[in-house]
């Protein structure tokens, strides 16, 4: 398929008049997502948005399933949060199928003071949580497809979603790489980077815990007797200190920790959290391999325990991801968009798309800024341009 910018043919104009007759819709929707607060594990939340948009799917023709979400590592928290995922599809025999992912999750508090989207007085932005990462994302690509069934035109897609995105999808990983093997082409809605470009290659990510056991003792009467886990965590932290090479894309960052209960008395416990990024499996192993040094042999005290999860791996630029790149900017440029492409050290489903087989792109969702934070904002004009550039994306990945 030529990649080239072409113009718009009369089906994808048909489309496209389609999605902005809709501009306002596309807006309430915003603000009826976004005032949903599926942050902190909000399951009454989280499961009330996965019904408003998978009723929206199936009105259209697809037919929705479930998958239990699996346990996580115990050491990495949270074991009573563990969402389900949903796959809603509609397939067009003969045609390629397109795995279209999106996570219903914030980071926002569900109880807190940032709860709602809040145009701003040039009418140009809006604030809200959410509201890019990735809510905008989800409304566009619902919009997208209505206006594609609405207009007749033929397409093989499925809409994957999970609530565990950002915590790692640790709970849904496996069910969204059984669906990335029965597809062809990989779409995931994180919202643009900064200045809207499309990610073409992402860095892997991982945590890890470093947990030190020593021997309490009465700091005064005793302190002789007393093995300190905090100093041995610190001693530990030393090493850890050297290892990153950012030169060769080898990141460790560490924090939180903690340790001890109260002054006057050695410490028995103390515990330190990291993430780790690195560009290829060859780094990954290497991060791996070094703070595997760091466990101490047997129980002799102070005993040094590592555990780590390196659970979203790299996603290189390949040649079928860069294909399918230059296929979305084809896309954008007809629409007269532009779409930069770039790389960024953050992770997302679109890596684990990717190492599951399927060629992958992940930042077609709307533009913005402020993520995961209070200030997190939506340029309004984007609702409309990305919804078009994803329908006219799918028009032409269905034609191959």
């Amino acid at each position: 398929m030529d990649t080239e910018a072409t113009q718009l043919n009369e089906t994808e104009q048909r489309v496209c008049d389609l999605i902005a007759s809709r501009h306002q819709d596309l807006l309430d929707d915003l603000v009826r997502h976004v005032g949903m607060p599926t942050g902190g594990g909000n399951l009454d939340a989280i499961e009330a948005s996965r019904e408003l948009l998978t009723r929206r799917l199936e009105a259209i023709g697809a037919e929705t399933s479930r998958t239990p979400g699996e346990e996580k590592p115990a050491w990495l928290g949270d074991s009573e949060y563990r969402p389900d995922s949903s796959l809603s599809r509609r397939r067009a025999a003969g045609l390629p199928a397109v795995l279209i992912a999106g996570h219903l999750d914030t980071v926002h508090d569900p109880d807190g003071p940032f709860q709602k989207l809040e145009i701003q007085p040039d009418g140009l932005t809006a604030i809200g949580p959410g509201c890019v990462d990735m809510k905008g994302g989800l409304v566009i690509a619902v919009a997208a497809l209505e206006a594609l069934a609405e207009a007749g035109v033929p397409c093989s897609w499925s809409f994957f979603l999970n609530a565990d995105e950002e915590t790692g999808t640790y709970h849904s990983q496996r069910a969204l790489r059984e669906a990335a093997q029965s597809h062809d082409f990989g779409l995931a809605l994180e919202p643009a980077l900064a200045c809207g470009e499309l990610a073409i290659e992402r860095m892997g990510s991982g945590q890890f815990m470093v947990e030190v056991t020593g021997k309490s003792a009465h700091v005064g009467r005793a302190f002789t007797d007393g093995i300190s886990a905090v100093t041995k965590l610190g001693e530990v932290l030393v090493e850890i200190g050297k290892m990153p090479d950012p030169a060769r894309g080898k990141i460790l960052n560490v924090g939180p920790i903690s340790g001890g209960a109260v002054t006057n008395a050695v410490p028995d416990h103390a515990m330190a959290r990291g993430n780790v990024r690195f560009p290829d499996e060859q780094i990954a192993a290497e991060i791996a391999s070094d703070l595997e040094a760091l466990q101490t042999e047997g129980d002799t005290l102070p005993r040094v325990r590592v555990f780590r999860s390196f659970n979203r791996p790299a996603k290189p630029e390949i040649p079928a991801t860069r294909h399918l790149a230059e296929q979305a900017r084809s896309a954008a440029e007809s629409l007269g968009q532009d779409l930069p492409f770039a790389r960024t050290g953050g992770v997302c489903d679109g890596n684990i798309m990717q190492d599951a087989g399927l060629p992958t792109i992940d930042t077609l969702g709307v533009r913005g800024g402020g993520l995961h934070t209070p200030e997190e904002w939506i340029e309004l004009a984007s609702l409309v341009q990305r919804s078009q550039m994803l329908a006219v994306l799918l028009i032409r990945l269905s034609q191959q």
